[in-house]
């Protein structure tokens, strides 16, 4: 069925109150969601192979615009035969506008209604991206999925600064469309709005004016307490259009993804996984694991005894710790692996527990394993 779906439509196969199961058909073929992405910010996941990232379950990996602009450029990608050739990656690529590290750049930016001038952090060459350059870059690169240029802002931001950001956001994306030249490639346009429910429906209804194949929910996890979030994503996703898929950026722990998705969220990135196992933090079943803990330095018992990655078939928690505690690379790789293959075996679980009609009971236990006890 997924097979002859044309490029760009979606599909909602199943729907448990606002949670859905769907799919995507890409250029490189079907993603079904609810989907994890695996952030490759310049080309790679860290201290993972493709091959790695296909034994996870791996559907769709992210590239960094900003990143692989600055080095090595994207018209060296685009010599390569493209992102998906140059890293040898044959499934559905993802890449963002550059937006976010303009946003992380914001003591060195300079904003204007035509684009944003900042210095490069490698060299401190000046550079100047636009909507239009965002598209071009992007466009170079050969993603599967393209993100609208936009800004983030802060939190907190007041009520004024994000009406302007937000009103700003929806003339760059009637820019970054226009700009579009590449059908192959799908435009996501961003939502922003802050905190604020009247805002975040006033720039929904902005954004989604713009007919695209898929809108995001962008501005979250920029410092403000989590819980705002999960209160405020079951009340403006479900107003998103029903037929487009709805990405949460930059989101997040697995509670996060339980709760988006029971809010009807589709689609994730978040390089939560791979940077806090080069941390020695670990996800498990049972919770939340730190594997430099002392009670871990004799232990023969695999990381997660439910858990049927590589790691875990092989290797015990003491030779883990051993590993972290004596800086070797073997560790960041073999905790990565876990980590990612267990994001995406727990989004492989949600899009079964909504197949099969489990899905309260599925969260529920979901929510009774990673919430922690007072």
């Amino acid at each position: 069925m997924d097979q002859v779906m044309p490029v760009g439509s979606f599909q909602v196969h199943n729907k448990v109150g606002h949670a859905r199961r769907g799919t995507l058909m890409t250029s490189h073929g079907p993603v079904q969601t609810p989907v994890f992405m695996a952030v490759g910010t310049k080309a790679t996941v860290k201290a993972l192979t493709v091959e790695d990232l296909q034994h996870c379950g791996t559907q769709v990996v992210l590239g960094n615009t900003y990143h692989l602009w600055v080095r090595p450029g994207d018209d060296l990608i685009q010599e390569m035969g493209g992102l998906h050739q140059f890293m040898r990656w044959k499934g559905p690529i993802l890449t963002d506008s550059g937006g976010f590290q303009v946003f992380s750049l914001s003591k060195l930016r300079t904003l204007t209604e035509e684009g944003v001038e900042f210095r490069s952090h490698v060299d401190g060459a000046k550079l100047f991206l636009t909507p239009e350059k965002s598209m071009q870059i992007q466009m170079n690169l050969g993603a599967d999925i393209i993100m609208a240029f936009d800004e983030c802002l802060e939190h907190p931001a007041t009520d004024s600064e994000i009406e302007r950001s937000m009103n700003l956001t929806y003339r760059w994306l009637v820019r970054s469309k226009q700009a579009m030249t590449r059908k192959e490639s799908l435009l996501f346009g961003i939502i922003q709005g802050g905190l604020s429910l009247k805002h975040r429906i006033k720039s929904m209804e902005q954004i989604c004016s713009v007919d695209l194949p898929g809108y995001a929910l962008g501005g979250f996890s920029v410092g403000e307490p989590i819980h705002l979030m999960h209160e405020l994503l079951p009340q403006v996703t479900p107003q998103m259009p029903a037929d487009k898929p709805r990405y949460l950026m930059g989101v997040g722990t697995p509670i996060d993804l339980i709760l988006a998705v029971d809010a009807g969220i589709d689609m994730f990135d978040c390089v939560m996984p791979t940077r806090v196992a080069r941390n020695g933090t670990l996800f498990t079943w049972r919770g939340k694991v730190s594997i430099k803990r002392q009670e871990y330095r004799n232990d023969p018992s695999p990381l997660d005894p439910e858990c049927d990655c590589y790691t875990c078939l092989n290797y015990t928690k003491a030779y883990l710790r051993h590993l972290f505690m004596s800086g070797e690379i073997l560790g960041h790789r073999l905790h990565t692996i876990h980590n990612v293959y267990f994001y995406m075996k727990l989004m492989e679980r949600m899009r079964s527990a909504l197949e099969n009609g489990t899905w309260e009971t599925f969260r529920d236990d979901c929510i009774s394993r990673f919430v922690k006890k007072p």
